[in-house]
């Protein structure tokens, strides 16, 4: 009796399978999971950078306490391409700017969070990000 030989279209399907079997799924992560929503900070800061990418849009922005003690945050908001559809334009977050800003505290104590409103010098006023949940 004459064994089969498995083909080497076969071998290859095979190894591609067990290799993205393998890999760690990118998960998009849970509000709830990251943020206290009932945890509503207002900060108010000089942008010092933008990261306008996806998944989400950042707005790093430098704080300075009563003591003149400067803190850099990174606020997370919605995707660019939401911020485009509601009118949002990359242009509007200059660096060097002041902003105030309502955001969701990160629950694991670190200088981020989700930003809401951003009320710009002008009092002009966008949402960056979703109401917490």
């Amino acid at each position: 009796m004459k064994h089969a030989c498995p083909s080497a279209f076969a071998v290859v399907a095979l190894l591609l399978m067990s290799l993205f079997t393998s890999l760690p799924a990118a998960a998009h992560h849970s509000f709830a999971a990251e943020y206290d929503s009932h945890d509503v900070i207002t900060l108010t800061g000089v942008i010092t950078a933008v990261e306008w990418t996806n998944p989400h849009t950042y707005v790093h922005v430098n704080v300075k306490d009563a003591a003149g003690k400067v803190t850099d945050w990174a606020l997370e908001g919605y995707p660019p391409n939401t911020l485009k559809r509601t009118g949002f334009a990359k242009a509007a977050l200059k660096e060097g700017d002041t902003i105030t800003i309502t955001a969701y505290k990160s629950k694991d104590g670190s200088h981020t969070g989700a930003g809401r409103e951003i009320t710009f010098s002008d009092g002009s006023k966008k949402f960056l990000g979703p109401e917490g949940r």
